[in-house]
């Protein structure tokens, strides 16, 4: 699947980015992924390097606060799923339902792989991005040294089935839509993209509120319904592997208090499932955690890297 492709043109960074070195993993059916890289401390040889999923039609800038949380400690990788950010976007009629874009990450890190032999990972997942993840580690659950999954969505959450939910979807999409048109998406997102280093907050500006983003989100609201429904009649199976769950403390647009309350129980639930499961709630955070409590969530991370 090919070898890294280090940046040039639209691909470079500048030196020292926040978010590390450019390159880019070609996928199996022969799409690239760009991702980057952050090398982590000397003297930490053996530990496992964090990669990170976005949620939703996230691209790699969110992360950037967690991920400069952790160069001490750690390596960090933070990618693009295609049709975000610098990634191409998949071919018209290619799934983006869940398990392509668990088959991506997989690729993702079978390219890691190659390039660094026998690593391990921590994946981190943000809401959508937490079945992702989850996905991702039982198709290799032996790489994997664990799981976080921030604010996920998950599959034990009845309130994710109602056709409410798929009604706020359409809605949210078609405004979406119309507020990339204009211009004016980014404006709904300022205190997020103030929240990150500014290097990363001038590719957030530039790539994530783009009408190419919203095609690719609708592409992965596909049937999120089905997809979830998927999960649970062959829930995946991680191994025994550490699961630490990180809910949110407080209600966010999209998400009030009763909703709240169902999703942190969701996840309470998923972090029994495992014989080392973790279930945190960061009381400052609101969903978009790895903004909000960027420097809370790091340390869970950390849990599972010392």
């Amino acid at each position: 699947m090919g070898s890294a492709k280090h940046g040039t043109g639209a691909d470079a960074v500048g030196p020292g980015h926040s978010q590390g070195e450019a390159a880019r993993a070609r996928t199996r059916d022969g799409r690239e992924l760009y991702y980057q890289r952050l090398p982590g401390p000397a003297g930490t040889a053996g530990r496992p390097t964090v990669v990170f999923e976005g949620g939703l039609a996230a691209g790699r800038s969110y992360w950037a606060g967690v991920q400069a949380a952790l160069a001490d400690v750690a390596p960090t990788v933070v990618y693009d799923r295609s049709g975000l950010g610098r990634s191409p976007a998949a071919p018209a009629g290619a799934s983006r339902r869940l398990a392509a874009l668990a088959d991506d990450l997989g690729d993702l890190l079978d390219h890691l792989d190659r390039v660094e032999p026998g690593g391990s990972y921590v994946l981190v997942g943000h809401s959508w991005g937490g079945p992702l993840v989850r996905l991702a580690a039982a198709a290799g659950p032996a790489r994997v040294a664990g799981l976080v999954l921030v604010d996920p969505t998950d599959e034990s959450c009845e309130l994710l089935f109602q056709p409410s939910v798929r009604r706020t979807e359409r809605i949210g999409q078609a405004a979406t839509v119309v507020l990339a048109r204009l211009g004016l998406l980014g404006r709904a997102y300022r205190a997020l993209t103030a929240a990150l280093p500014p290097d990363a907050a001038a590719d957030m500006r530039a790539e994530g509120y783009t009408v190419a983003m919203t095609r690719t989100r609708g592409r992965e609201l596909a049937d999120t319904a089905g997809d979830l429904r998927a999960l649970k009649q062959n829930p995946p199976g991680l191994a025994g592997l550490p699961v630490t769950v990180v809910s949110a403390g407080r209600v966010s647009p999209g998400m009030p208090r009763t909703v709240r309350e169902r999703a942190t129980a969701s996840h309470a639930y998923r972090a029994r499932q495992s014989p080392h499961g973790r279930h945190v709630v960061l009381p400052e955070a609101d969903h978009l955690v790895l903004t909000t409590s960027a420097a809370e969530l790091a340390e869970e991370i950390r849990r599972l890297l010392v």
